[in-house]
């Protein structure tokens, strides 16, 4: 499996992308791929700017900070491990500064969406304005 192919379909409201896993994040990706397909709802971020996020409370994926960023571009995913806030998934669509009522976060990025890149901020707006979306990521 090449590491700059897209692995993943994310479907997330009424859209679908293709994701690239990042080589930078080998032990995140391998603890996502594990828990594929992995089936939630995304909500709009509340202190992070132009983002969804699927908080995930106390589930563990045994991983600790690896390319961990606070400010991801559009199409970027992370994974927040948990520590001072819960864990939690995070999409960029616009601008982003990770937070949480606790302060910055950083998260691990460890996806890319290579497809569909033109509808992350339509997922964003429906997010926003309609509620939590179906988010469904599975093996491409």
């Amino acid at each position: 499996m090449g590491w700059n192919m897209a692995q993943l379909r994310l479907i997330a409201g009424p859209y679908t992308f293709d994701v690239a896993l990042e080589a930078a994040a080998p032990k995140t990706c391998a603890a996502f791929i594990e828990r594929l397909p992995f089936l939630s709802q995304c909500v709009h971020v509340r202190w992070s700017g132009e983002a969804v996020w699927v908080p995930l409370g106390d589930l563990d994926f045994g991983v600790s900070y690896e390319n961990h960023t606070s400010y991801p571009a559009p199409g970027q995913i992370l994974l927040y491990p948990g520590g001072i806030s819960e864990t939690e998934l995070l999409i960029a669509y616009g601008g982003v500064h990770f937070a949480s009522k606790m302060g910055q976060l950083a998260g691990n990025h460890f996806g890319t969406i290579v497809s569909g890149l033109e509808n992350i901020t339509p997922l964003g707006k429906l997010a926003l304005w309609k509620g939590a979306q179906d988010i469904r990521f599975e093996a491409a």
